[in-house]
């Protein structure tokens, strides 16, 4: 019994110690304390909103430009569709999108050629001359590119400028004629090309033509074409005129020189003369012809003498041999026919 004294004395001197030491050194010890939040669940049906803490009897119709949204208490508690407590609880219509009636779903889709480029749009705007637009729900329109034009609203493509006509520049919503002394050869021309010489295009026409006979024109992008002056032939549109010959004839507009016809005619002045052996051969020509005629004429008188000798000659010649014929002797008078 004396040990278990012993041993509970120490004990207790041995727990004494202990505490005395921990006491001392909490002084260099930190405790942090860590806050955390908790948040209590809420019990549905508490403390969420419902239908009843709302005024339904304001409910509306969603304006043009918006439509029903049913995901909101302020909408879908009114009695039907399209309607909501107050105009700001409906939704607008996004760009690209419309819808004109009162009291709608949802939102249509501008089809091509129109576009809208703000939320909660009524209606969809036309794109306009010069532009296109081929995709549906679209915030805008795009140029048509130089070349090429639409005159209608609401396009959804761009035609290629004709012949003759261009467009130097985006959004056309007309080709024009190409000016004066120029052209456009090909369609989609975005720039005129200038008439080459010898050929000229006023304003009113679609292309260069060539230049009429007895004209030139030897510059480029022209107009007009020139006359061929007196004096000169011009035997190609695109050339300058050819000075005359001295022998020849050139008058305004000539497009090769004239001559008189060689040997027998030669130039004089301004108009062609009988030329010396012409002048000669027609005389020498006269006189024989003369001849011939006194020739002819002599000719004819003596034949016509020879045939008034002839009916006189006597019927039966003295010159018969004798004998008799049809009982009348051979020496017998002749007897005249007529006489």
């Amino acid at each position: 019994m004396g040990h278990l004294g012993v041993l509970s004395v120490f004990a207790a001197a041995c727990l004494l110690g202990v505490v005395m030491s921990q006491t001392t050194l909490s002084p260099a010890v930190t405790i942090t304390t860590v806050s955390v939040n908790v948040t209590t669940p809420s019990i549905p049906g508490t403390t969420e909103p419902s239908c009843s803490v709302l005024n339904t009897s304001t409910c509306a119709a969603c304006a043009p430009g918006t439509y029903y949204d049913n995901e909101t208490l302020l909408c879908s508690c009114c009695p039907d569709a399209g309607l909501c407590v107050f105009p700001a609880a409906c939704l607008p219509c996004t760009q690209g999108f419309y819808q004109p009636l009162a009291g709608q779903l949802g939102c249509l889709s501008c089809p091509s050629g129109f576009f809208s480029n703000f939320t909660g749009s009524p209606v969809c705007r036309a794109c306009s001359p010069g532009s296109y637009n081929n995709n549906t729900a679209s915030i805008s329109c795009s140029a048509c590119t130089p070349g090429f034009y639409t005159s209608l609203p609401n396009s959804t493509s761009c035609n290629p400028c004709p012949q003759g006509t261009y467009c130097n520049s985006s959004s056309c919503a007309q080709c024009q004629i190409c000016p004066a002394g120029s052209e456009a050869l090909q369609v989609a021309a975005s720039q005129c090309t200038p008439c080459r010489p010898g050929m000229h295009k006023v304003s009113h026409q679609t292309i260069c033509k060539i230049c009429n006979r007895g004209f030139y024109q030897i510059h480029w992008g022209q107009e007009n074409c020139d006359l061929c002056p007196e004096n000169n032939y011009c035997p190609s549109p695109d050339v300058n005129p050819i000075q005359c010959p001295n022998d020849a004839f050139c008058p305004e507009g000539s497009t090769a020189p004239g001559y008189c016809m060689e040997t027998f005619f030669r130039k004089a002045g301004e108009t062609c003369e009988l030329a010396p052996v012409t002048i000669a051969l027609l005389v020498i020509g006269g006189g024989v012809g003369l001849l011939f005629i006194i020739v002819l004429v002599l000719r004819r008188k003596k034949d016509n003498d020879s045939e008034l000798s002839l009916g006189r000659t006597p019927l039966l010649r003295k010159d018969r041999p004798p004998g008799r014929f049809y009982g009348i002797p051979c020496d017998a008078e002749p007897v005249y026919a007529g006489w």
